[in-house]
C-alpha cells in the first residue's frame, strides 16, 4: 500500500515537474524564433536594396550611389517624432496602471471576490505604471538632453523647404 502511494507521489511530481518546464521551454523557443525572424527580415531587406543597385548601376553606371540610396530607403523618424511617440505611450501606460491599481483597490474594498484578486489587479497594475514613469523618465530626460539635435533638425527641415 505504501509503495502504491510513493509511486503515486512521484507521478503527481513528474506531471508538476513537467508543467513547470513547458512554459519555460516555450518561452525560450519564442525569445530565439523572435530573434531569428527579426535577423532574418533585416537581412532580407539587405540583400533586396543590394541587388536594387546592382541593377540601378547595370542600367547606367555614371549615378551617384549615395544619392540613389538615399532616395531608396525608408525615411526615420525625427528625432521629435519618436520623444512624442516616448511621451504617449508613458501617458497611456500610466493612466491603465492607475486604473488597475484603483480597481485592485476597489477589488478589496468591496470584497467577496476571491482574495488573490485584487493583489492580481495591483500588482499588475503596478507593472503598467511603472512602464509608464519608465517611458516619462525616458521622454523628459531625452527632451533635455537631445534639445541641441533637435533644434538643429528642425532648421534642415525648413532650410529643405
Amino acid at each position: 500500500m505504501e509503495n502504491g502511494l510513493y509511486d503515486t507521489m512521484q507521478s503527481g511530481m513528474l506531471t508538476v515537474g513537467l508543467m513547470a518546464l513547458v512554459p519555460i521551454v516555450c518561452g525560450c523557443i519564442l525569445a530565439i524564433m523572435l530573434v531569428w525572424l527579426i535577423s532574418r527580415h533585416r537581412m532580407n531587406a539587405a540583400n533586396r536594396r543590394h541587388q536594387l543597385v546592382l541593377a540601378a548601376m547595370e542600367k547606367n553606371p555614371d549615378m551617384d550611389i549615395e544619392e540613389f540610396l538615399k532616395k531608396v530607403t525608408p525615411k526615420q523618424k525625427m528625432l521629435k517624432e519618436r520623444q512624442l511617440t516616448k511621451l504617449q505611450w508613458g501617458s497611456v501606460s500610466s493612466l491603465v496602471g492607475l486604473v488597475f491599481i484603483g480597481y485592485g483597490a476597489y477589488l478589496g474594498y468591496v470584497g467577496g471576490y476571491d482574495a488573490d484578486d485584487p493583489v492580481v489587479a495591483t500588482v499588475f497594475g503596478a507593472i503598467i505604471l511603472a512602464v509608464g514613469i519608465a517611458f516619462l523618465i525616458n521622454y523628459f530626460v531625452g527632451k533635455k538632453m537631445l534639445a541641441k539635435e533637435m533644434e538643429a533638425e528642425e532648421r534642415q527641415q525648413t532650410q529643405q523647404a
